[in-house]
Formats: C-alpha cells, structure tokens, sequence
C-alpha cells in the first residue's frame, strides 16, 4: 500500500467531534476571542497602557507571584477562610432547614423570622460583624457562614416539603415509622435539592470570600492582592488578581458539577 493510500485510509477512520465535545470547545471561543482583541489594543496603544496593560506584563506578573511564593500564601489563606466559613454555614443550614422542612411546629415558630433573616443583605451585616468580632479571620469566617447559610436552609427545606407523595403513601402503607420515613424516603428524595443548595453555598462563600478581604482588609489573600494593586495603581497585579478568582470559582463549579452527576447516577442506582 503506497503512502498516499495509508494516508487517506487514516483520515477515513478519523472520527468527528460529537456534539458534546464541539460544545465545549465552543465555550472558549469567546475568552479566546476576548484575549486576541485585548492584546491587539495594547499592541497598537490603542488605549491607555496604564488602565489596561498588556497581557505580556500581566503575564510576567504572574511568574513573579507564582515564583515568589505571594500567590500561594494569599490563595490558601483566602481557600482557608472559604472552606471554613463554608462548613460551618452549610452544615448550621442543613440542621435548620431539615428542622423548618420536618417540624411544623418549628416552622411556625422560627420561619418568619428566617424569612426576615433572609431578606438582609448580606453586606448589610459587615458594620454589625466589623463591631463583635474585629476585622480579623473570626469577623470574615462569620460573614462567610452567613453567605453559605440561606442558600442551604432555603434548599434543604424545599426539597423536604417536596418530597412525592406517592411515596409518602408507599412509606405509610409498609408501616414505616416517621425514621425510617426521614431516612429512606423524604432525605432521599431532597438530595437534589439539597445538593443545589450546598452548590450554591460554595459558590456564594467564594464570591463572599473575596468580598469580606476587601472590606475587612485586615490580613493576607486573594483580595488583598487587589487591594494592593489598586492602591499601587499596578493593574497588571489587579488582572492577574482577577484571573485568580475566576480561575479558583469554575475550578469550584467545574468540581461541583462532577460530584453532582456521580451524585445523580448513584441516587439512579439506588
């Protein structure tokens, strides 16, 4: 078989993308795109190069902060807070929604005034929080937990009171006892709701994360490197700040998607 024969015979083998895969390559298309006209302005000073630096210097900021070691002490510092304030939220909004969705009692008696709880802005409480706990990691874990705690409570609880009816009337009919009810068919049937609850805490708490370190600007993370490059007029550091904070939130959403797909299929399963 000559070359040429080999040659048309391989790229008749070769399969087209699928429709999943062109998708995804599709949603870079956009960033690309958004990356080639930021570095032509710069290329042509086109635009102030102090309000927009190139993406080679933003570049080389990055290589000073990865080498330097900067980038990964404000990042764990920064993941630190996040990965705290986030379970002591949503862990307190499992315990509470589970209470409001399963007690009618309690309910009634503390529902209202969650529901008021709720209404607050969350950057309402930093004067309240600035107050009590100061301006350290304790003040910023606190408004974290606050940010990951209404989501979850709001999920858990709807996914609670939503549970099937029909299995409700299952459960009865086999004699089930209001535990086992709990456990094998209302907690089951909330999973996906409570999943979408504890998915969006984790994305708030990371949103809030880098809100707390800019207005509780005492200590070292993600935030404060913004800080630090907006009062030094650096915004290659400011870019490359927020690069870091978009890359880490669809790390986060990227992780939380997977973990929600295997969830589902085991649910399936069981």
């Amino acid at each position: 078989m000559s070359s040429a024969t080999r040659d048309a015979a391989e790229l008749a083998t070769v399969q087209p993308l699928r429709p999943a895969e062109r998708s995804r390559w599709r949603g870079f298309v956009l960033p690309a795109a958004a990356v080639a006209l930021w570095w032509l302005l710069s290329s042509l000073d086109l635009v102030n190069s102090a309000l927009l630096v190139s993406p080679a210097k933003v570049f080389d900021t990055a290589a000073e902060q990865v080498a330097s070691g900067r980038l990964w002490r404000a990042l764990s510092a920064s993941l630190a807070r996040e990965a705290t304030g986030f379970l002591i939220g949503s862990t307190a909004g499992l315990v509470l929604g589970a209470l409001l969705g399963l007690s009618p009692l309690f309910n009634r008696i503390v529902g209202p005034s969650f529901n008021t709880f709720k209404q607050i802005s969350l950057f309402a409480w930093i004067p309240l929080i600035s107050v009590w706990f100061g301006l350290g990691d304790v003040a910023k874990v606190v408004f974290l937990s606050l940010a990951a705690l209404v989501p979850v409570v709001v999920n858990t609880c709807d996914g609670i009171r939503t549970a099937p009816a029909g299995l409700l009337e299952v459960a009865h009919v086999y004699g089930y006892t209001r535990w086992q009810t709990v456990m094998q068919v209302v907690l089951p049937a909330a999973l996906p709701s409570i999943f979408t609850g504890v998915y969006l805490a984790l994305i708030y708490s990371w949103l809030a994360t880098i809100g707390a370190e800019y207005l509780l600007v005492a200590g070292r993370g993600i935030g404060n490197t913004l800080i630090e490059g907006s009062e030094h007029f650096q915004m290659d550091l400011v870019i490359f700040g927020m690069f870091v904070i978009g890359g880490v939130g669809w790390l986060m959403n990227a992780s939380a998607r997977a973990l929600e797909r295997r969830l589902a299929r085991w649910t399936g399963h069981a």
